[in-house]
């Protein structure tokens, strides 16, 4: 989920380049790929709004971040190299700073189906402690943003639901929910908090050296409050790498703290969003403001897990109608991941031709390091939608051959409670 779109003029982070050596292990982020790419701190990208600083401004500073505007705070691209961070994050451990997201509460007698106005997802049927993906439509079944709903309603409580929003759009969720929220619901906006991201396959054996019996009993999707000392942590099993992990909500002020003690196991290193977006990509897992966007809804953008099926029977979200009529009878286009013969990549906007016929957009894309070759997502017209179908991508005005292949492109590796090891 996490991703950010593009807001005043601000920096976007989609397709950063990797292509081949264009990018070194030891990057400074002075680079060609650096210099091209849609992320950059140049002049034309700086706003007359002051950038927000994030909790662990200084601490990124002081472990040797380049720093870039992204969803109106400065924030870390890269520590030692987008390639040497993502092969780290695929073997190891990676710690994200992800605190320009937003973090809110919906609470009050009623919550769920106040929350089941505005989502598809069964948000009634969502048990304590368990988190679902849903998305946040307008009245046309426009995507105007995806989200994590979390239930932390406490034993014999009021319900109270904790929702991560995507940080570019969150001022216009909070807005969007306070519009449409009845009024006996009370919606809170914690900006006081902070939230990280560790993520990679020895995620959790470096969580639970430094937090014994944390992980115990718990499962993909799931959530737990946790007391570490002094530090009021919310822990859920869940990220945006397609590898497992964790997102942590900790106290503003307690942030550095929280990074410096998980940085210290061998397993961590801090990783920017360069090689998240790149993890991202690989795991096929779409960014909000590029793959998704309210001119895009989600039988289109390859969502429908998030209608449940009781909401499919009933209806009663916004764009309904619309919505399930593209579920009985299909959508006009589709996402679809596609595969690159070479090494040039393509990139956001990248038309898509099938002979002489265009017949899609490229919305994300990128060269993907654990595949060695470059990959992309793209609304293509259905007919062209299928597995194996070939493609041409126009890149520089070239056209580069390409074929629909199945997404992730790189398997999650999620971990599922009772799932065969």
């Amino acid at each position: 989920m996490a991703g950010c779109s593009v807001r005043n003029g601000q920096s976007k982070l989609s397709g950063f380049p990797t292509e081949g050596a264009a990018v070194s292990d030891a990057c400074t982020g002075h680079c060609r790929a650096c210099r091209e790419s849609d992320v950059s701190d140049s002049s034309e990208n700086e706003e007359t709004t002051e950038l927000l600083a994030l909790p662990m401004d200084a601490w990124h500073r002081a472990q040797g971040a380049r720093m870039v505007p992204f969803a109106g705070y400065e924030m870390p691209i890269q520590y030692e190299g987008i390639l040497a961070e993502h092969q780290w994050t695929r073997d190891h451990a990676g710690l994200f700073d992800v605190s320009h997201m937003g973090q809110l509460i919906v609470e009050g007698e009623g919550a769920a189906a106040a929350l089941e106005a505005l989502l598809p997802g069964e948000i009634a049927a969502l048990k304590p402690s368990k988190v679902r993906y849903s998305l946040l439509l307008d009245e046309n079944g426009g995507i105007l943003d995806d989200l994590m709903v979390t239930n932390v309603t406490p034993e014999g409580g009021v319900a109270r639901y904790y929702l991560v929003v995507n940080g570019a759009t969150k001022w216009d969720d909070i807005a969007h929910l306070r519009e449409f929220l009845p009024d006996e619901i009370t919606l809170t906006h914690l900006d006081d908090r902070a939230l990280l991201a560790l993520q990679g396959p020895e995620a959790a054996v470096a969580l639970e050296r430094a937090m014994r019996g944390l992980t115990e009993d718990f499962g993909f999707m799931e959530a737990k409050e946790y007391q570490f000392g002094e530090l009021d942590l919310m822990v859920s099993r869940s990220g945006y790498t397609g590898e497992d992990g964790f997102e942590i909500s900790v106290a503003a002020d307690q942030a550095e703290q929280l990074a410096g003690r998980l940085c210290a196991e061998l397993e961590v290193k801090p990783i920017g969003l360069g090689a998240r977006d790149s993890l991202r990509l690989e795991a096929g897992l779409p960014l909000y403001g590029h793959d998704l966007s309210p001119e895009t809804d989600p039988v289109s953008a390859d969502l429908t897990f998030a209608i449940s099926k009781r909401r499919r029977a009933e209806g009663g979200f916004p764009g309904a109608e619309r919505v399930l009529g593209l579920l009985a009878d299909g959508a006009p286009t589709k996402r679809v991941g596609l595969a690159l013969e070479g090494r040039m990549a393509a990139r956001e906007g990248a038309d898509v031709f099938a002979g002489d016929t265009k017949v899609g957009t490229v919305t994300s894309g990128g060269f993907a390091p654990t595949l060695g070759h470059p990959i992309a997502m793209a609304y293509v017209d259905t007919a062209h939608s299928a597995e194996g179908t070939a493609l041409e991508l126009e890149v520089r005005g070239k056209r580069l051959p390409a074929t629909v292949v199945p997404m992730p492109f790189v398997p999650h590796r999620y971990f599922r409670k009772g799932a065969a090891k």
